[in-house]
């Protein structure tokens, strides 16, 4: 492959055969169910050409069609088994990878950005990428310091593609729903769009970077690489080793499921205090569990800034609603926001919607599972169901997007890693709120 592809047409023909590719699978499948294939057997094969046109017309392309593959890859754990598992390969798989883009326009882009002698800046680079993204590769190199770095290169038209992709993904985001059932697509395409500028900033994603690097050095439970230069579309800094937490995910002992489940969730918890920052990015690609037992995280495209911390009326609020009253709920999320002024909601219904959300709290230990996170996607996604009805009256306030954003994708990896820990002692200790008694 010479580059990301661009041009707009041949982008538009290659997801539009998404949907239409399942389509013709479907036909084809009907077909040997009259000619006698058990039905069991051609849905399985289905599924499975299914996931590889998924990874292959997403992988290639990268752009905006690659990273929302990495946001499916997120939510897998809330799709019926049934439908998940022929896709659970094929997604983890652009969590880390794509097709790499040539080492001539890796050059280029180095030249351009890091002055024409950038080799005489390492003893060793190599031209084959480490990892490959959705918008950006990584190449390891040695600097002539001796220090191993990671260079990351934004992909040639990025930009133009990020935006062409969520423009046609958005038109096809109901066909895409019955790929991948038990999934809203359009909230997903419409929070990607939101944040195209600040997944493209480089600059901005460096300055991130280091901030939390200088919040978190010397800490005994995460690494977060510095920065050694940076540009609009090149970031340098030092290299990682570490197993990706997908291999976690995939073949973890519990023991292991456990202890990083629980630091997943300090590190997402303390960055707003200890950095001021939310690392908003969760999907496991980002995460890196090293050989000390420490985790390594990568990738800050994508941060809340949060000076102050998280804000305290999350925690004052999950508390009232663990000590179950509705009434206070209502009129705190009203004031934050969330409902708006006359909207009538109940509070007996609120209540019930959000018990998801302070179920993990509510106990000193608790088990997340695939099974617990469906559970909860069926409540709040069946169209007949009163929670269906009520998620369609509330409102989400700018300020908590990206908050949101992770409460969910944490889950949904805790739910991957089917992780059993003390989550609760996460909130007592970093959640502004939670522990107040006024």
């Amino acid at each position: 492959m010479s580059d990301l592809p661009r041009k707009a047409l041949s982008r538009t023909a290659k997801l539009a055969s998404l949907p239409l590719g399942a389509a013709g699978r479907a036909t084809l499948g009907l077909g040997k169910r009259i000619g006698g294939a058990p039905a069991e057997a051609v849905m399985a094969e289905f599924q499975r050409r299914t996931a590889d046109q998924l990874f292959s017309v997403l992988g290639e392309l990268k752009g905006g069609a690659m990273k929302f593959g990495q946001m499916l890859s997120l939510m897998e754990s809330a799709m019926p088994e049934e439908f998940a598992a022929p896709y659970r390969a094929t997604l983890t798989k652009l969590q880390d990878s794509a097709p790499p883009m040539p080492a001539a326009t890796v050059h280029t882009i180095l030249s351009r950005e890091l002055g024409k002698r950038w080799r005489d800046r390492f003893t060793e680079f190599d031209d084959k990428p480490a990892a490959a993204a959705s918008i950006g590769q990584v190449h390891r190199g040695v600097l002539k310091d001796g220090r191993e770095v990671a260079v990351k290169l934004q992909y040639p038209g990025a930009a133009e593609a990020l935006r062409a992709d969520l423009r046609q993904l958005g038109r096809f985001a109901r066909t895409f729903g019955t790929m991948v059932p038990g999934l809203d697509m359009k909230p997903l395409i419409a929070e990607l769009q939101e944040r195209i500028g600040e997944e493209l900033d480089y600059d901005r994603e460096a300055q991130a970077q280091q901030q939390y690097a200088d919040a978190f050095k010397g800490h005994p439970e995460f690494l977060v690489p510095r920065v050694v230069k940076h540009s609009p579309t090149v970031i340098v800094s030092e290299w990682i080793e570490g197993r990706p937490l997908s291999s976690v995910i995939a073949d973890g002992t519990q023991q292991e499921r456990d202890e990083i489940g629980l630091k997943y969730v300090r590190f997402m918890f303390s960055g707003p205090r200890l950095a001021g920052l939310l690392h908003s990015d969760p999907h496991p690609g980002n995460f890196r569990v090293l050989e000390d037992g420490r985790l390594g995280v990568v990738d800050f495209g994508l941060c809340a800034r949060l000076p102050d911390g998280l804000p305290p009326a999350i925690g004052q609020l999950l508390r009232i609603s663990l000590n179950g009253d509705g009434a206070a709920v209502l009129e705190g999320l009203r004031a934050e926001g969330f409902i708006k002024p006359r909207m009538e909601i109940d509070p007996d219904q609120l209540m019930d919607y959000l018990a998801p959300f302070a179920e993990p709290a509510r106990a000193d230990t608790f088990q997340f599972s695939r099974a617990w996170m469906r559970e909860q996607a069926n409540r709040t996604g069946d169209f007949r169901s009163p929670n269906a009805s009520l998620a369609l009256r509330l409102n989400m306030p700018p300020s908590y997007l990206l908050i949101h954003r992770v409460w969910i994708g944490g889950i949904a990896v805790l739910s991957q890693l089917e992780a059993k820990a003390p989550f609760r002692e996460v909130l007592e200790e970093f959640l502004p709120g939670f522990t107040d008694e006024d």
